[in-house]
C-alpha cells in the first residue's frame, strides 16, 4: 500500500492542470471508532432531514419516466411518417430517453426534478421537431403542467412537470438514421458530425457515467454528495445560474475528495471537503482524469494555455468526458469569495465536530443572508399573469449573473456583491410578482480612498435594457431594480413571515450588565424615545397645516401599491389609491392600448406633477436604525426651502452629510397604478419614477440632480462602513 503524500489532510502543492491527477491520494487512512459514530450520526440526521424520498415516490418517478419514453417514441414514429419513409421504417423509427444529474447519480430527494436526455434520429432536429411539435403534443397532455420551453439557453431546454414532477428534457440528434435501444451513450462515436449544443446536451448523461467509474467508492461517494448538496442549499451557494454551483460541481468536487481520500467513509469525507477546499489554490482546477484530446473530432477542450478566455475562469471545475470543459464557468470573484467564506465557517464546525464539541445540526444552519449586509439591491419581476411570470422570471434569472460582473467591471472590483440565489413571493398580493436581492459591500481590506463613489445608475440600466432584449417579451412584463437597507427588506422574504429583531449596540452593551440595570436602562431609553418622539412631533407640526397625516406616514417603495389595485388587468387603470405622505400624481399624455408594442424603455413626458416635501431635522450625535452617528446636514435650509420646477419627482427625507458624502432616504408614492401591465406600467411611468441607484454620490452632484425638472430620482448611500 502507498504511503500517503501528506497525512495533515493539506492538499499538494499545485502543479500543472495537465499533471494534478496523477498525484496520489493524500491519505490512506481507514476510520476509527469514532468516525463510525459520527458517520451514523450523520446518516440519521440526513434521513430525519427528509433528504431520502420513499418507495412509493421512486417508483412514481420511474412511471414518469416510462411515460415519457411512450410520448417520444411516439413522436419520432409521426415524424418518420410524415417525412414520407416506409413502413418498415416507421416501425424501426426510435428515440430513447437517458437521465442525468442528481437521479442518475442515485442522490435526489422528495421534490427534486428530473434531468433528462431524449436521444433521436438525425433526420429529428431540435428548432422545429422538439421546440414546436413535441411542444404541442405535451401540451395536450392533462398530466403535463407549467410547460416553459428554453430554447436559447447554452444548453436547450423544455421544462415542465409531469404528474407534478419536474422534468428538465434535452434534446440531442446523433448521426444515424436508426437509434437503437442500448445505445452506449459512453461511446465517442456518437459525437461524430453533430453541433456544440448537441455535444453540450450529451455531455451531462456522458459526465455522470464517469463520475460513478472514477469513484473508488459509490455508496460513500452519493451519501457524501447527499449531505453537500444540502449544506450547500442551507448556505445559499447552490445555483449554477446566478454564479455559484450547480449539481454538476458539487459532485466534481466531491468525487475529487474521494479520490483523495479513498477510503474514508462520509463522515470523513464531508471534514476532508472543507478542509481541502479551504486550502485550494484558485484558479488551479479540480480534474478527475486527464484531458482528453480527439483531433478527429475537434471539438474544442479546456486549456488556459491555448485558449485565452479559459485564463478568466476563476473556479475552473473540469468535466470528465470528452470534450472536457470547465463546468463553473459561471463564477465570479463576488461568488467565488462568497463560498470560500462559506468552506472557511464549514471547516470551522466539522472542526467543532471532531472534537465533540458540535452537532452535525450546527453545519447546516442557514445562512442569515439578510442579516448580513447593510445594503441590497432588490429586484422586482412583474408580469400581467401567472404564465408569463413564469416565462419571464426565468429568463432574469438567468441572466442576474450579468449584473454581478457589469458591477464588478465598472467598479474594478472595490463593490462586492452576493447573489441570493431563491426568489421570494408576497404572497398578499395579488399582481404576479418575484424579487430577488443581492448583498453589497466595499471590497473587505482594501483602502478607503476619500470621496472615493460607487456610482451604478449606468450599470443598472444597461442590465435592464439587456433583460428587457428577451425575445419572448409581452406587455406587461416588467423589472425594477432599486436600493434597500437592512431595515427596509419586506418581511415576507423571512420564513416565519415577519422580520427578526436586531439588538442596538445600546442594547448589547447592556445585555452584560445585570437584570435590575437592564430593566432600569430600558426604562430610561423608552422615557428618552418618548421625549424625542414628542419633540419631532412639535417642530413636524411647525412645519405644516396637517400634522394628523404626518402621524401615519409609511414609507412605501415606488411600486409598492396595495393589493386592491392590482386586481385590474392588462389595458385597464386601476383607480386605487396608495397611502403614504409624498404623491405623485403624473398626467400622462396618450393611451398604451393604442400603442400595445411599447417597451418599458419608452421615455414619458410629464405635464405636471404634484409633490410634498418633508425634512426631519436631527440633533447632533443622534443614533439611526443603523447605530451610526447622524451629523446635522448643511443643505437642510436649502432642502427645506428649495422649490423645484413641477415634473421633479425628488422628495428628499432625512437629508444628512458627512464629509463630502449625504445620504437621504426617498419617499415616492403612486397614486395611481398597478403592477400587472396596466396602462401606466405599459408605458413604463413607475420605470421612469424608480430610484436608480447612485452609491457615495456627493454634495455637487446631488445639486445638479435638483435642478433639472425632469430627471430620475437619485439614491444616495455611502459605503463607509462594511457589514
Amino acid at each position: 500500500m502507498a504511503a500517503p503524500e501528506s497525512l495533515d489532510g493539506s492538499p499538494p502543492p499545485p502543479v500543472t492542470a495537465k499533471e494534478y491527477w496523477k498525484k496520489k491520494p493524500i491519505s490512506l487512512a481507514r476510520p476509527s471508532k469514532a468516525d463510525f459514530i459520527r458517520n451514523a450520526e450523520l446518516k440519521k440526521f440526513l434521513i430525519d432531514s427528509g433528504l431520502y424520498e420513499s418507495n412509493d415516490d421512486a417508483a412514481r418517478r420511474k412511471a414518469v419516466l416510462g411515460r415519457i419514453d411512450e410520448v417520444v417514441k411516439c413522436w419520432v414514429k409521426q415524424l418518420t411518417r410524415q417525412r414520407g419513409y416506409t413502413d418498415q421504417r416507421v416501425e424501426d423509427a426510435n428515440a430513447v430517453i437517458f437521465t442525468f444529474g442528481s437521479y442518475r447519480l442515485g442522490v435526489h430527494g422528495p421534490g427534486a426534478d428530473i434531468d433528462a436526455l431524449c436521444v433521436g434520429p438525425s433526420y429529428v432536429n431540435r428548432e422545429e421537431d422538439f421546440f414546436i411539435i413535441l411542444h404541442d403534443m405535451l401540451a395536450k397532455m392533462e398530466e403535463v403542467t407549467e410547460l416553459q420551453p428554453v430554447p436559447d439557453a447554452h444548453v436547450p431546454v423544455m421544462k415542465f412537470k409531469c404528474q407534478g414532477i419536474s422534468i428538465d428534457l434535452l434534446y440531442a440528434s446523433i448521426s444515424r438514421s436508426i437509434v437503437p435501444e442500448d445505445l452506449d451513450i459512453s461511446d465517442g462515436s456518437v459525437l461524430d458530425n453533430i453541433d456544440e449544443q448537441t455535444v453540450r446536451s450529451l455531455n451531462g448523461c456522458r459526465v455522470a457515467d464517469q463520475i460513478l467509474k472514477l469513484v473508488p467508492n459509490v455508496e460513500h461517494f452519493c451519501m457524501t454528495l447527499r449531505c453537500l448538496k444540502f449544506w450547500a442549499k442551507r448556505r445559499g451557494v447552490y445555483s449554477n445560474v446566478t454564479g455559484f454551483l450547480g449539481g454538476v460541481n458539487w459532485a466534481l468536487l466531491v468525487a475529487r475528495v474521494c479520490q483523495l481520500y479513498p477510503n474514508a467513509i462520509p463522515s470523513m469525507l464531508v471534514s476532508r471537503f472543507f478542509r481541502v477546499y479551504t486550502l485550494w489554490r484558485w484558479p488551479n482546477p479540480v480534474m478527475l482524469c486527464p484531458i482528453e484530446e480527439d483531433d478527429k473530432l475537434g471539438f474544442p477542450v479546456w486549456d488556459r494555455r491555448k485558449n485565452p478566455w479559459d485564463r478568466a475562469h476563476h473556479m475552473p471545475i473540469i468535466t470528465p468526458a470528452y470534450p472536457c470543459m470547465n463546468s463553473s464557468y459561471n463564477v465570479s470573484k463576488s461568488t467565488l469569495r462568497v463560498m470560500t467564506d462559506q468552506f472557511h465557517h464549514g471547516n470551522s464546525i466539522c472542526e467543532k465536530i471532531e472534537l465533540n464539541k458540535a452537532q452535525w445540526s450546527a453545519l447546516f444552519d442557514p445562512y442569515p443572508f439578510f442579516e448580513a449586509y447593510k445594503n441590497y439591491l432588490q429586484i422586482d419581476i412583474i408580469a400581467a399573469d401567472a404564465d408569463d411570470l413564469l416565462a419571464w422570471k426565468g429568463w432574469v434569472e438567468s441572466r442576474l449573473r450579468q449584473l454581478t460582473l457589469k458591477i464588478e467591471r465598472d467598479t474594478r472590483g472595490m463593490l462586492q456583491c452576493h447573489p441570493y440565489p431563491n426568489g421570494h413571493v408576497d404572497t398578499s398580493k395579488l399582481c404576479p410578482h418575484c424579487a430577488f436581492f443581492m448583498g453589497l459591500q466595499r471590497k473587505q481590506g482594501a483602502k478607503v480612498e476619500e470621496g472615493q463613489q460607487f456610482d451604478i445608475r449606468r450599470t443598472v440600466d444597461e442590465f435592464k435594457q439587456y433583460v428587457n432584449d428577451y425575445q419572448f417579451w409581452k406587455p406587461g412584463m416588467n423589472i425594477y431594480v432599486s436600493h434597500v437597507r437592512r431595515k427596509q427588506i419586506p418581511s415576507y422574504v423571512f420564513p416565519d413571515g415577519y422580520k427578526r429583531s436586531r439588538l442596538s449596540r445600546h442594547a448589547n452593551q447592556q445585555s452584560e450588565r445585570t437584570s435590575e440595570e437592564d430593566a432600569e436602562g430600558c426604562r430610561s431609553h423608552s422615557a428618552e424615545k418618548q421625549l424625542k418622539r414628542k419633540r419631532d412631533s412639535e417642530m413636524v407640526n411647525s412645519k405644516t397645516d396637517k400634522p394628523e397625516k404626518r402621524a401615519s406616514v409609511s414609507p412605501l417603495r415606488p411600486w409598492s401599491v396595495s393589493p386592491e389595485s392590482c386586481a385590474s388587468r392588462s389595458g385597464v387603470t386601476s383607480q386605487a389609491s396608495c397611502s403614504g405622505e409624498v404623491k405623485l400624481e403624473p398626467l400622462v399624455a396618450g393611451d398604451a392600448d393604442s400603442n400595445p408594442e411599447v417597451r418599458p424603455s419608452t421615455v414619458v413626458d410629464y405635464s405636471e406633477t404634484r409633490y410634498t416635501k418633508r425634512v426631519l431635522n436631527r440633533k447632533e450625535g443622534a443614533d439611526d436604525d443603523n447605530g451610526e452617528l447622524v451629523k446635522p446636514c448643511k443643505h437642510f435650509a436649502r432642502a427645506e426651502n428649495d422649490k423645484s420646477t413641477p415634473g421633479s419627482n425628488i422628495c428628499v427625507q432625512n437629508l444628512s452629510c458627512e464629509g463630502n458624502v449625504c445620504t437621504a432616504d426617498l419617499d415616492l408614492h403612486l397614486e395611481n397604478g398597478c403592477l400587472n401591465g396596466s396602462r401606466l406600467f405599459e408605458n413604463s411611468l413607475a420605470e421612469t419614477l424608480e430610484p436608480t441607484i447612485a452609491l457615495g454620490m456627493t454634495a455637487e452632484s446631488q445639486n445638479r440632480a435638483s435642478s433639472e425638472s425632469v430627471q430620475k430620482p437619485v439614491m444616495r448611500l455611502s459605503l463607509k462602513s462594511t457589514a
